[in-house]
């Protein structure tokens, strides 16, 4: 398991819209992975390895771990993954007379989770370390309805702790801001910002390695695209899906881990530490039935832990590549993640690792 990958991931900011830094990262990690790579004009960074050996299971050449790019006897099924490079995050709207800078949601936030937040302004100056709060009193000198009153998020302003002039020498309307939180490891989970979605980079990324490393290597045309401003519509991933006209797609995710206190068990969604999670049906769309039973029979096959889930409210980018063009076959594999939507998301780490394994023994095994 690549820890170092999985933090670099977490720790870049980058959100919709401002994911140049995410896909730099992710290109000079992938480098050679894949037999072609382009940006196209939403952001969307798209990788095509092409089949390694035949459909009939005979390798097209030695294997070198790279495709060798020799056609198959017959077309081969190409697979699309998607992996949002997106976290969710604020642009700068406005910088006070006081040099208080007030800004605009970029992703859905819950605002009990800001108060006293440690924040990265990202400027075309350097990143400046802040904090950020909502208008109003301090605990001392407020009354008891105050305290207990939840501000909504447009009331929330950051202070970088300078002077008014000099932050308006560095910080610009159009600036982006993130969540600024240390990454943190434990002996079975990992925990971050922005696990929602480099967790999805970084399954992808895996994936593709094994399957380079496969003695048997992969039938199928893999296009993977990690794919911008998901976090307010599934934009990108609608654009790479037109383009890349797909014959199944996969999302790839977080979901809900709700096994907390407070959380009745029948909404739990997931439970960490019972493996990757096959998804059926979310609020954007119902997984295709035949995908369902295939990456079941792949998980029983190869002894891979994994559960089934359903999630109520939310989406994810398969079902933009579901309803691109003509359409196409779609399922979403995800990993079920705690606190999604704050600073200090976690995930299991052999869920992670169940996750990737499962995607690229499906990949492998896929004719």
């Amino acid at each position: 398991m690549d820890i170092d990958l999985f933090r670099r991931l977490c720790e870049t900011p980058g959100i919709p819209g401002r994911e140049e830094r995410v896909r730099a990262l992710i290109a000079k990690e992938t480098k050679g992975l894949f037999d072609s790579c382009t940006t196209d004009a939403m952001g969307s960074y798209i990788c095509t390895r092409k089949p390694t050996r035949k459909a009939a299971g005979k390798t097209t050449g030695k294997s070198t771990g790279k495709s060798t790019g020799t056609p198959a006897s017959t077309k081969p099924v190409r697979v699309m993954l998607a992996a949002h490079m997106d976290e969710i995050g604020f642009f700068v709207r406005h910088i006070d007379e006081n040099g208080m800078i007030w800004v605009n949601p970029a992703g859905g936030f819950d605002a009990r989770n800001l108060f006293a937040s440690r924040v990265l302004v990202c400027t075309a100056n350097g990143d400046f370390k802040g904090v950020m709060n909502p208008g109003g009193k301090p605990i001392h000198i407020s009354s008891e309805a105050e305290r207990t009153k939840v501000p909504g998020v447009e009331e929330f302003f950051i202070d970088l702790g300078r002077d008014a002039a000099d932050v308006l020498k560095h910080v610009e309307i159009g600036d982006f801001v993130v969540i600024d939180t240390p990454f943190l490891e434990t002996p079975k989970k990992l925990v971050s910002k922005a696990i929602d979605n480099r967790l999805a980079c970084y399954i992808a990324i895996e994936a593709c390695r094994m399957l380079a490393k496969r003695k048997n290597g992969h039938a199928c045309e893999i296009v993977c695209a990690f794919t911008t401003q998901e976090e307010v519509g599934l934009r990108g991933a609608q654009t790479a899906a037109y383009a890349a006209k797909a014959d199944i797609g996969v999302g790839l995710d977080v979901t809900l881990a709700c096994d907390t206190p407070g959380v009745p068990d029948n909404q739990r969604v997931t439970k960490q530490g019972l493996g990757a999670a096959i998804l059926i049906q979310d609020s954007s769309m119902i997984s295709d039935y035949g995908l369902v039973e295939d990456f079941v029979k792949v998980a029983k096959k190869h002894h891979i832990p994994f559960q089934k889930s359903i999630l109520p409210r939310g989406g994810q980018d398969g079902a933009a590549i579901q309803r691109a063009g003509i359409g196409a076959r779609c399922i979403a594999i995800v990993t079920g993640t705690r606190y999604i939507h704050t600073s200090t998301e976690m995930v299991d780490k052999g869920d992670l690792n169940a996750t990737v394994e499962l995607l690229a023994e499906w990949l492998g095994g896929l004719d």
